[in-house]
C-alpha cells in the first residue's frame, strides 16, 4: 500500500545517541507523531549494540536529549511535562523513577553536559524578563508591557522575541546517592539564581553563571571553566568565550574566524577542535561559506598553535555529529547531497558513506568508535555502530513498518548539462504502471541547502499518489563546495532557473514514462521564490504551489527576522538589480493557476510575502487559492502540529489532482 498523508504517523526519527561509557549499549529518543492526539511523542530507549534490541527506559510523553554520565551510574535527560516546556531530569542507568530538577519558566534549551567527575550538569535557558511570559499570573501576553527595541536582531524564526528573555548558562549540581534511612524530601521549591545547600538524596537548584542580555548557549566544560557561545548584537554570528566560576565571561581570541562547533580532546586537556568559517573582514559574507576543522591548546584566552587541518572551498562540514573520538574526531560532511560521516585522526577517513543523510553522532568512551544516526533511502533514521576499525554496522530498523505497509520508492540518480554545460545533480522517483505519468518538479528552500536521495516523506506521498518527482540541486545550493554554493549571488532566477529547468528537460528526455505535456511545479521558502520567479518566465506549468516564499526583497528587508542582512547579501541593493531578481515586480507576467500556502506565524518568510502573491494573482485574474496554517511557523511542513502537516498533504494532492490529474487506477497501481 503506497504511502498516504495518515502514514505520517508511520515515521520514527532518532535524536542523538548517548552511548553507555562501558560501550555496551546507548539510550537514545525514538519519536514519532500521534495523529489522534495531534501531538508528539517521544521516549527513550536502551538499545543493545550487538543485538540491536530496544528496551523502554523511559515513559514520559516527551522525553528527548539523553546523555550518559561519565562514570556510567547517571542518565540525565529533558522532559516536558503538559506545558510543553523541557526541564532536566535524572535517573540512574540501571533503572528507576525518573527525577525532574528544574521548573524554568522558558524551558531548557539544552544540551546537557556532565562534567567530568559526574557530578554536575550545565546547559542554558532563557531567563524572562518579570511579568513577561507568565512569570506573572496576573498579567496576560497581551497585557505587557511594550518591547522597547533598539537591535535589528530582535526576534528570531521558532523563537519569538527573545530580547526579553535572554539565554543564561546554568549549572546543577546533582543529588548524592539516595539513602533509605534518610528523612523523606519534598520537591524542589522555585527556582531563582541562588543556590540552595545541597544534602545527601535531595535536589538542589540551578545556578546561573551567566548574566546580562547576551545570549549564551551550547555550553561545554572546559576543567572547571566553561566554554559557550554568544550572541554578538547587531551581528549573524556568535563570539566564543570562556566562563569561570564566578561567572565572569571572557571572549577568546579567534581572529577574523567565527566558531560554529567546539569539542574537547579526550587526551590533551588544553586541545580544543574546532569548526571555524569565514566571513570575511566584517564577518558578514556568509554565503555558500561552510566550516573548516582545527585544533588547537586553549590558554587562558588564546588558541595556541591553532592549525587548520581541511580546506573549506572544498569540503562542506557540518556540525552535525561532531564530537571527539579516541586520537581526533568525528565530524559530518555534504557530498553531492548527502551527508556521510567523516574520521579526522592526522587524516580524514570515511566512516559512513554513499546515499545517507548523518543526523547526529556520538563518541564511545575513549575509544575510537562511534554510534551515528543517519536516514538512508528505506530509512526515516536508525542507529549506527562505527567500530574502531571502521566497519559500519546498522544497529536497528525503526523503519521496518513504514516499509512494509507504506512502501519506499527509491530514487534514480541523474546528471545533466546546463546550458552553458555546468552539471546539475539531483534524482526522479516514478510511480508504479506503464505511465505515462504527470511530472512534479519539486525545488528545495535554502538556498544553500540540498536535496538527498534518502527517505523524504513528500518526494514518497507524491510518487505513491501517482506522480513523477524530479529534484535536483541547482547552482545556489550546498554539498557541492563553495563556487556552487556561491554563484547565484546578485544572480537570483538565472543559473538557479537555468539548471532546474535543464534538469527538468533531461529528466523528460532520459524517463519515457514521464509526460513532457503535463508538469507542475512547487517549493517551499527559497523554493517558493524559485516556483513564483519560473511561473514569470515559463508557461508549461499546469499548476504551482508557491509555499512560504521569499516573493518580494524590499518588503523581506523589513518584516522577516533575517531580512536586515540575508537579501542584502543575496541579491544586492541595487534597486534595479534587486527588482530584476523579484518575484513580485514580475508578477504580471504570471498565468498559472497558484495555490499559495503559508503560516501565520512564519516569521523567516512572513505572512505578508504569501498574501501578497496571492492577493496579486488573483486582482490579475489569475486561478489563485490560498491555504493559511494558524499557530505555524516557517517550519510547518517539516515540524508542525501532525493534524496540520497531514492537512498539508491533503489539499497538496487535492490540488494536483484537479490541476494535474493522475489517470484512473495508475497511482494506486
Amino acid at each position: 500500500m503506497p504511502m498516504t498523508p495518515d502514514q505520517l504517523a508511520l515515521i520514527r526519527t532518532l535524536g542523538t545517541p548517548a552511548p553507555h561509557p562501558d560501550g555496551g549499549w546507548a539510550a537514545v529518543a525514538v519519536t514519532g507523531a500521534d495523529l489522534a492526539a495531534d501531538a508528539y511523542r517521544s521516549r527513550l530507549w536502551r538499545v543493545d549494540l550487538a543485538t540491536g534490541d530496544l528496551t523502554p527506559l523511559t515513559h514520559g510523553e516527551l522525553d528527548t536529549a539523553p546523555v550518559c554520565s561519565p562514570d556510567g551510574r547517571r542518565l540525565a535527560f529533558l522532559r516536558a511535562g503538559a506545558d510543553g516546556l523541557p526541564q532536566v531530569a535524572v535517573m540512574p542507568t540501571g533503572g528507576g523513577e525518573p527525577l525532574v530538577l528544574t521548573d524554568h519558566e522558558c524551558g531548557v534549551s539544552g544540551p546537557l553536559r556532565f562534567s567530568a567527575d559526574s557530578t554536575r550538569l550545565a546547559y542554558a535557558a532563557r531567563v524572562p524578563e518579570p511579568g513577561r511570559y507568565g512569570t506573572d499570573a496576573a498579567v496576560d501576553a497581551h497585557a505587557e508591557p511594550p518591547r522597547h527595541i533598539t537591535h535589528l536582531d530582535y526576534r528570531a524564526e521558532g523563537t519569538g522575541f527573545h530580547l526579553d528573555r535572554p539565554e543564561r548558562v546554568f549549572t546543577l549540581t546533582l543529588p548524592g546517592p539516595l539513602d533509605p534511612q534518610a528523612d523523606p524530601q519534598a520537591d524542589p521549591a522555585p527556582l531563582d539564581d541562588v543556590a540552595r545547600p545541597a544534602r545527601a538524596g535531595a535536589p538542589t537548584r540551578p545556578v546561573a553563571v551567566t548574566s546580562g542580555a547576551g545570549a549564551f548557549r551550547a555550553p561545554i566544560w572546559f576543567g572547571e571553566d566553561l566554554l559557550a557561545l554568544r550572541e554578538v548584537r547587531g551581528a549573524h554570528h556568535c563570539e566564543l568565550v570562556r566562563i569561570r566560576p564566578d561567572g565572569t565571561a571572557s571572549v577568546v581570541d579567534t581572529g577574523a574566524w567565527i566558531v560554529g562547533g567546539l569539542v574537547r580532546d579526550l587526551t590533551h586537556e588544553r586541545r580544543v577542535w574546532l569548526l571555524l568559517a569565514d566571513y570575511g573582514p566584517d564577518r558578514t559574507d556568509f554565503i555558500g561559506k561552510r566550516a573548516a576543522l582545527a585544533s588547537a591548546d586553549l590558554v587562558g584566552t588564546e588558541l595556541i598553535d591553532l592549525r587548520v587541518h581541511t580546506d573549506p572551498q572544498a569540503g562542506g562540514l557540518v556540525a552535525d555529529g561532531f564530537c571527539a573520538v579516541q586520537g581526533g574526531v568525528v565530524i559530518a560532511r555534504e557530498r553531492r547531497g548527502s551527508v556521510e560521516l567523516l574520521r579526522y585522526d592526522g587524516e580524514l577517513t570515511s566512516m559512513l558513506s554513499g546515499p545517507v543523510t548523518v543526523t547526529s553522532a556520538a563518541g564511545i568512551g575513549t575509544s575510537a568508535g562511534a554510534l551515528a544516526v543517519a536516514a538512508g533511502i528505506g530509512s526515516a533514521g536508525d542507529l549506527w555502530h562505527i567500530g574502531a576499525d571502521g566497519e559500519a554496522r546498522q544497529v536497528t530498523d525503526l523503519s521496518a513498518r513504514l516499509r512494509r505497509e507504506a512502501g519506499v520508492f527509491t530514487p534514480a540518480e541523474l546528471e545533466v548539462s546546463a546550458a552553458d554545460g555546468y552539471p546539475v545533480h539531483g534524482w526522479v522517483t516514478q510511480p508504479a504502471g506503464e505511465g505515462p505519468h504527470p511530472v512534479l518538479l519539486l525545488i528545495h528552500g535554502g538556498p544553500h541547502a540540498a536535496y538527498s536521495p534518502t527517505y523524504f516523506d513528500e518526494v514518497q506521498a507524491y510518487t505513491a499518489a501517482g506522480y513523477a518527482v524530479v529534484f535536483c540541486n541547482p547552482r545556489g545550493s550546498a554539498s557541492y563546495g563553495q563556487a556552487h554554493g556561491r554563484a547565484t549571488i546578485g544572480g537570483w532566477g538565472r543559473l538557479d532557473a537555468q539548471d532546474v529547468l535543464a534538469f527538468l528537460d533531461g529528466a523528460l528526455a532520459a524517463h519515457p514514462r514521464l509526460d513532457p505535456g503535463r508538469v507542475g511545479v512547487m517549493g517551499g521558502s527559497y523554493g517558493g521564490y524559485l516556483t513564483a520567479w519560473l511561473t514569470t518566465i515559463d508557461h508549461r506549468w499546469h499548476g504551482a504551489i508557491v509555499e512560504r516564499g521569499f516573493l518580494d526583497p524590499v518588503s523581506f528587508e523589513g518584516s522577516s527576522d533575517i531580512g536586515w542582512f540575508f537579501g542584502l547579501q543575496y541579491l544586492g541593493s541595487d534597486p534595479e538589480l534587486v527588482a530584476a531578481q523579484s518575484p513580485m515586480a514580475a508578477i504580471g507576467r504570471v498565468r498559472t493557476p497558484t495555490l499559495v500556502i503559508h503560516s501565520e506565524h512564519d516569521w523567516r518568510c512572513p505572512l505578508e510575502q504569501g498574501q501578497r502573491w496571492f492577493v496579486g494573482l488573483k486582482r490579475r485574474g489569475v486561478p489563485a487559492e490560498f491555504l493559511l496554517f494558524p499557530g505555524e511557523g516557517h517550519e510547518l511542513s517539516r515540524s508542525g502540529r501532525p493534524a496540520h502537516r497531514r492537512a498539508r498533504f491533503d489539499h497538496i494532492l487535492a490540488w494536483w489532482q484537479r490541476h494535474l490529474p493522475v489517470t484512473e487506477g495508475a497511482a494506486r497501481s
